[in-house]
């Protein structure tokens, strides 16, 4: 993939595939390859890519910055529109959105991805390019998975509700595709039309083709099909499918060119994703979560009163960078104003004290997150971010402590109440929602008991019964779970690693906490400010001009910002490294095969069934206890070295219908397992007893 070229639409990708000829197609991965390097000069609105001496390749997108039909990619060679050139230049181009897959004169030039097709996108956001939800900035610094887009917003409180990954059971119905058990879904519910339940059965036989081949034989060819099974999709309104293809195809992509924000976790998850949603459709089932819903443009929110709460540094993979402030209204939404544009991080180094692009321009975003916005014909995205539209109009208020409320109401919960509401697993939940809960802030208050690498130990801080507060008693701080907290992002260019340096020196300090949960790591948080603990002795002494919080990515913590020494209480810590469940479970036998399923296609896994389990991964799962870890693994393995033979007598692989049933109730199984994993990690030791 080259990020030099337009964003092409699924269905002009395959289509330019699909017209080639058997031999050319045996050429495409290596062509796709050869001219992903190759410049590409900018004429105008248009972009070419010289192939050969006789061929060029010309790219036309529309107005929403994508080709997004035919007559967009055009080739001077003698065999256009059928050739080689013009399907391995398609197939370099990075994938568009759907909602990027406007009609020409519907969008502004610079539509954002995060707009739906037919409506005007905000002004504030078009000159980022990007799209909140999916590919937020990950803690390395790279996006989360090849290809995708880059920002830092985070959804509303209101609205998300408790959501999690998917975990439902791998039951299986007579259509060839699993089938949910239950439906916890009203009898009103509509069940799919049979427009949906045929796109449905084309998505999930290309998936398992995909899955069935693996990472290296999932080139041009069978991507191609993928997309086109999209297409279908998302003419017959199968929206979360959609997405959950592109995203497939993306991380394909970036497996395949081995991107350095390519993640084998994620590409696993979006295949898991997208067999679970086809299959469910597949067989009829009436949840409307199933068929998800369209990209939204920004809507009105009336007026608003927000409060600055911290900023976010983000650097993406992909050469942007910028800043996200994140906002909490009178009523404890989340909101949030992003500046995200090319730069990297340079970019996000500036931002932090760039001019909010919102009402009169008067406050920059480190004086926004210590202060607030009363804001008039506010617009809104479905994730929480605000518009800067011609008729928005916002003034400058006086800041507010992290000790005032709304704000003081962040750290009024239970650390765990408030994480087992954001790891709660719904049945058929959209991964993109679930992913959006778990992203949402969560605050506590900690003290520190020690490090391990690059990482802080921490337990929750006693509360008084009476009034409420934090307790600043002497002790180790009660018998709260131990929390790894880890930097939000470890570039070099911000201040997160140095700031933990300073707080590791510190055993017994106590802070208030603000970050992120991360919801595949035993009892981790990744904090993104800290302030003081109301109350306590041992704890942070911040500047004025802070106004009670410092952000972690752009504050640099000092000595005069802590106590003494002497006012330190001694803490009981950990003796070592604290053993962490999840990576220590023998489940990570039963990840490894599923992972080397995607990784490396169904030959792969039938090496254990040809050896007689040489290494003994199923007796082991057996012996820890995990018996249906054990059994799963077996049919996985059995049916990935099925064979059968055809009218000559030749072996040949079987239909991968059965052996993606087989890989699905595997991976479902192993995500519902490892989220029970992580949510015991928070529970406090009392409380199992």
């Amino acid at each position: 993939m080259n990020a030099e070229l337009p964003p092409a639409a699924p269905d002009v990708v395959a289509a330019a595939v699909e017209s080639l000829t058997s031999r050319l197609r045996k050429k495409l991965d290596a062509a796709v390859e050869s001219y992903a390097a190759l410049p590409v000069t900018v004429d105008g609105g248009t972009l070419r890519v010289r192939c050969g001496e006789d061929a060029e390749v010309t790219l036309t997108p529309g107005p929403s910055g994508a080709v997004t039909d035919a007559e967009g990619a055009v080739c001077g060679c003698l065999l256009a529109p059928r050739c080689l050139h013009r399907a391995a230049v398609l197939s370099a181009c990075p994938v568009a959105d759907a909602e990027a897959m406007a009609v020409d004169g519907t969008q502004s030039a610079t539509a954002t991805v995060g707009t739906e097709a037919g409506t005007e996108a905000e002004p504030s956001e078009t000159s980022t390019g990007l799209r909140g939800g999916r590919g937020e900035a990950s803690p390395d610094g790279g996006p989360q998975a090849a290809g995708t887009s880059t920002t830092g917003t985070t959804g509303t409180t209101g609205t998300t509700g408790t959501t999690g990954t998917t975990g439902t059971t791998g039951t299986t119905g007579t259509t060839g595709a699993p089938a949910s058990a239950a439906s916890s879904m009203p009898a009103s519910s509509m069940p799919p039309t049979p427009a949906q339940i045929s796109a449905a059965h084309g998505l999930w036989a290309a998936t398992a083709a995909v899955l069935a081949a693996g990472v290296p034989a999932a080139g041009a060819v069978p991507q191609a099909e993928l997309l086109r099974a999209a297409h279908t999709a998302r003419l017959a309104g199968l929206h979360r499918a959609e997405a959950a293809a592109l995203r497939v195809v993306r991380g394909l992509r970036g497996a395949r060119a081995r991107h350095d924000g390519h993640r084998l976790a994620d590409l696993v998850a979006n295949v898991r994703e997208l067999l679970l949603t086809t299959g469910l459709l597949a067989a009829a089932n009436p949840d409307p979560a199933l068929v998800g819903n369209a990209r939204r443009a920004y809507r009105p929110g009336g007026g608003l009163r927000v409060h600055g709460v911290c900023r976010e540094p983000v650097i993406s993979a992909t050469g942007y960078g910028g800043v996200v402030t994140h906002l909490v209204s009178d009523d404890g939404e989340w909101f949030s104003i992003a500046d995200v544009k090319p730069g990297g991080p340079a970019r996000a180094r500036g931002a932090a004290k760039a001019t909010v692009a919102l009402g009169s321009g008067t406050l920059d975003h480190s004086q926004l997150s210590r202060g607030g916005l009363l804001i008039s014909g506010a617009t809104l995205s479905p994730d929480g971010r605000l518009g800067s539209g011609k008729g928005v109009r916002a003034t400058p208020l006086a800041g507010l402590a992290w000790t005032s409320d709304p704000l003081a109401a962040l750290f009024a919960r239970p650390l765990a109440e408030a994480v087992a509401e954001r790891l709660a697993v719904a049945p058929g939940t959209d991964p993109e929602r679930a992913e959006q809960a778990a992203r949402r802030l969560i605050g506590c208050d900690l003290v520190l008991v020690g490090a391990a690498g690059d990482h802080l130990l921490a337990r929750e801080v006693s509360r008084s019964e009476d009034s409420g507060e934090s307790a600043d008693s002497g002790d180790s701080a009660g018998e709260g779970p131990l929390v790894r907290l880890a930097p939000a992002n470890g570039h070099p260019d911000l201040t997160h690693t140095a700031n933990f340096r300073q707080l590791a020196a510190r055993p017994g300090l106590r802070l208030r906490v603000l970050g992120r949960l991360e919801p595949d790591r035993a009892a981790t948080l990744r904090p993104l400010a800290i302030g003081p603990v109301p109350g306590a002795e041992a704890t942070l002494r911040l500047p004025d001009e802070w106004q009670g919080h410092a952000d972690l990515g752009y504050d640099r913590l000092q000595g005069s910002h802590f106590p003494p020494p002497d006012a330190l209480p001694a803490v009981d810590g950990p003796a070592g490294v604290p053993a962490d469940p999840l990576a220590e479970a023998p489940l990570w036998r039963l990840r490894r095969l599923v992972e080397v399923a995607v990784s490396g296609g169904r030959r792969a896994v039938a090496e254990p069934a040809r050896d007689g389990d040489r290494n003994g991964g199923v007796a082991a799962l057996r012996r820890s206890g995990f018996r249906g870890a054990a059994e799963l693994s077996a049919a996985l393995t059995t049916e990935a070295d099925r064979r059968s033979r055809d009218v000559f007598g030749r072996v040949t692989d079987p239909d991968p219908d059965r052996y993606a049933r087989a890989w699905l109730a595997t991976a479902v199984y192993l995500a519902g397992t490892e989220r029970a994993l992580v949510q015991a990690t928070w529970r406090s030791p009392s409380s199992d007893g």
